[in-house]
């Protein structure tokens, strides 16, 4: 993994920790798409659970594995932005629960009691994993001074 530039006060592992979206963009024989999603950030790779009965992002990976991803933390109040983007492969691999579970607690919480129930009974029957592997990282803070007020 090459970072091309990275101007963040942070550790790029550190701001991707946070539980943010991440913006995974395709290409598809109809033109480009873009998909939000949850993602988790591990073992420099970007992991991302995905349904695959209904959701046509597991396809285009299947089908065009180069893509780009981006995460983004706004807060139009103070002005800060800050922003990694990716460039790199993606694979579709087997539903792993333990690693499934450690990305989902990050937006759901510890207790899979409490979870919304969509979430609660997800398995390998018709769920996978994408895996994003980067090849080139832009990490930038892009922050401006904040105008708007409560």
């Amino acid at each position: 993994m090459e970072i091309v530039e990275n101007t963040l006060d942070t550790p790029i592992d550190d701001f991707l920790a946070r539980p943010l979206f991440c913006f995974l963009a395709q290409s598809s024989a109809a033109g480009p798409r873009v998909s939000p999603l949850w993602f988790r950030w591990e073992d420099e790779q970007v992991w991302l659970v995905a349904m695959e009965d209904g959701r046509s992002y597991p396809d285009r990976v299947r089908e065009f594995p180069d893509c780009a991803l981006a995460v983004v933390d706004f807060d139009p109040k103070s002005g800060a932005v800050e922003h990694v983007g990716m460039r790199g492969t993606a694979t579709l691999e087997p539903y792993d629960a333990d690693r499934a579970g450690r990305l989902l607690r990050e937006y759901l919480g510890p207790d899979r009691d409490e979870w919304d129930e969509r979430f609660r009974g997800l398995d390998g029957d018709g769920y996978g994993l994408v895996r994003f592997d980067p090849e080139t990282v832009v990490a930038r803070d892009q922050s401006y001074a904040g105008s708007l007020r409560t």
